[in-house]
């Protein structure tokens, strides 16, 4: 149940950080409304998952990689951002970073 709620954690926050950027220095009402219900759920729905023995070094790193790939990668077609090769790269191996810290948890 824990990871149910790290992975609407990272949806919440992946919507929370797109619509940082769409509501255009806070300017468009609807997308900061997102911005700050989908920070507080995220985070919220964050706790609930450490409550339910998610270790945090598993569950912050998990959050953050997915977010930051999902984030950088939607905001190319979004927000017509690019994404190079190098930064490709970057994306890589933050999340093979993850990959290694939840292989070397102990359940």
């Amino acid at each position: 149940m824990g990871y149910l709620f790290l992975a609407a954690a990272i949806v919440s926050e992946i919507a929370a950080t797109l619509s940082l950027r769409a509501s255009e220095g806070f300017s468009k009402a609807g997308f900061s409304v997102i911005v700050v219900v989908g920070y507080v759920t995220s985070f919220t729905l964050l706790s609930l998952a450490l409550q339910r023995d998610v270790p945090l070094g598993v569950a912050y790193g998990v959050w953050a990689a997915i977010g930051i790939a999902t984030v950088a990668v939607l905001s190319v077609p979004l927000f017509g951002e690019t994404l190079t090769a190098i930064q490709a790269g970057g994306i890589a191996l933050v999340i093979a970073g993850v990959v290694a810290i939840e292989a070397g948890a102990a359940h």
